[in-house]
């Protein structure tokens, strides 16, 4: 059987250089080159959805990859996409830089300039890897594919249009539903998860920013399990202390938690920083509230735009969730997909903060009334972004959910009727 091979080059040049060499090797097939790192994520991710079968046995990443630093990529595709052997092609052949690269989960290293001979041994070691590793785990149905939890992300155009609450709210209805989810605060000066949440707890996402290899373990103790059966990884109550948190210590964790967990919510808060950019650059869903007036609509096109030129984000990959949403206000969401030119929620929430006052107040906001239409329009989000787990009978009837289950099943209807 032939050796899949994918490269993942971004150099015009380079992509030449590394393509001739694998068509002459023997047994091997090299697919279409992939320019960039999200589009390796992304193409990974779709064989891997159809079956750890249709992964290539051997990724082979330029040193020019991008946006996304080569070993940073090495780490994430080594996390989820386990079965898949990585090699790094450099021009620094040092023994540091090859140990970093084996840390990071690469399975083998050959530098520049290219050799036929050294690539040639390299991709034969690293495919007779990836197959044993496949033998081993049982190739077929059962195997592990690696395609990890969904990570939504949920950003403000500005500062008070109700983000922290969005993102408490689609996290408690992930987890209600019986997935197993993570809330993270990203909001990294300024994050209030802990204060909504009436929580008291000194760990938090600082914790995990200087370690290399975030085990298990590791990532147990900087958690924090709430009542209502969420994992909470916490902003620090240091502010000053989040510029400790760098994009690269983001991706480390993002990683860890979405190869641990089925859904992890971020909440990344108004000020965009390095760590809440790779946050919403990995993010499956990046989602944008804002509230349907001038200013706050500027802010969101500001904030897309922003995301666009730093490479980030695109705007159609963006989501706007508009808030305390009224049918007499002038802007309305139509208006806001045309200025800003993302997709806008099918589900806005409503604008009726007496129903969240007390529980704002009392920092108990997962004690929200089920009957709340913010509530219900936020679990209502949930389902149609795929977070929640519906039980194939309450498909039909409704019946047996608890709370804003209800509201994200008669979505559902609405979306299908």
């Amino acid at each position: 059987m032939p050796t899949r091979i994918l490269p993942a080059v971004g150099d015009a040049d380079a992509v030449r250089s590394l393509t001739t060499l694998l068509s002459q090797l023997p047994d091997a097939e090299p697919v279409a080159p992939v320019v960039d790192s999200t589009q390796l994520i992304d193409t990974l991710a779709r064989l891997a959805a159809e079956s750890v079968d249709e992964l290539p046995e051997v990724v082979v990443v330029h040193e020019r990859i991008g946006p996304v630093p080569a070993l940073e990529l090495i780490r994430e595709v080594a996390l989820r996409f386990p079965a898949v052997g990585v090699i790094l092609v450099t021009s620094d052949a040092s023994p540091g830089l090859f140990q970093a690269a084996m840390d990071y989960g690469a399975r083998g290293l050959v530098a520049l300039p290219l050799s036929y001979e050294e690539l040639a041994s390299r991709v034969q070691a690293v495919a007779q890897w990836s197959t044993g590793v496949r033998r081993h785990l049982g190739a077929g149905g059962d195997v592990f594919t690696g395609v990890g939890g969904t990570v939504v992300t949920v950003s403000g155009a500005k500062g008070g249009v109700g983000t922290t609450l969005t993102a408490i709210q689609l996290a408690l209805a992930a987890q209600a539903s019986g997935r197993s989810t993570a809330l993270v605060d990203m909001d990294l000066q300024t994050g209030d998860v802990a204060s909504y949440l009436d929580v008291q707890f000194r760990r938090s996402v600082v914790d995990l920013a200087a370690i290399n290899d975030i085990s298990p373990r590791v990532l147990a103790d900087a958690v924090f399990r709430h009542d209502t059966g969420l994992v909470l990884l916490l902003a620090p109550a240091e502010g000053e202390r989040g510029e400790d948190v760098t994009d690269r210590a983001a991706r480390q964790i993002v990683s860890a938690l979405r190869s641990r967990y089925e859904v992890v919510v971020i909440d990344c808060g108004a000020q965009l920083g390095g760590a809440g950019a790779a946050a919403v650059e990995m993010a499956d869903r990046a989602l944008l509230v804002t509230t349907p007036d001038v200013v706050c609509v500027r802010g969101a096109k500001r904030a897309v735009r922003m995301w666009d030129r730093l490479q980030i984000r695109k705007a159609e990959e963006t989501t706007v969730v508009v808030n305390r949403h009224s049918r007499h206000t002038e802007i309305q969401p139509q208006l806001i997909q045309k200025i800003t030119g993302t997709t806008v929620a099918a589900t806005a929430v409503p604008a009726n903060f007496k129903e969240l006052q007390s529980v704002v107040d009392a920092g108990r906001i997962h004690e929200l009334e089920s009957k709340s239409s913010v509530k219900q329009a936020l679990w209502g989000l949930a389902g149609e972004l795929g977070l929640v787990k519906v039980p194939d009978g309450a498909q039909k009837t409704g019946r047996g959910l608890r709370g804003g289950d209800r509201g994200a099943v008669s979505f559902k209807r609405r979306r299908e009727g």
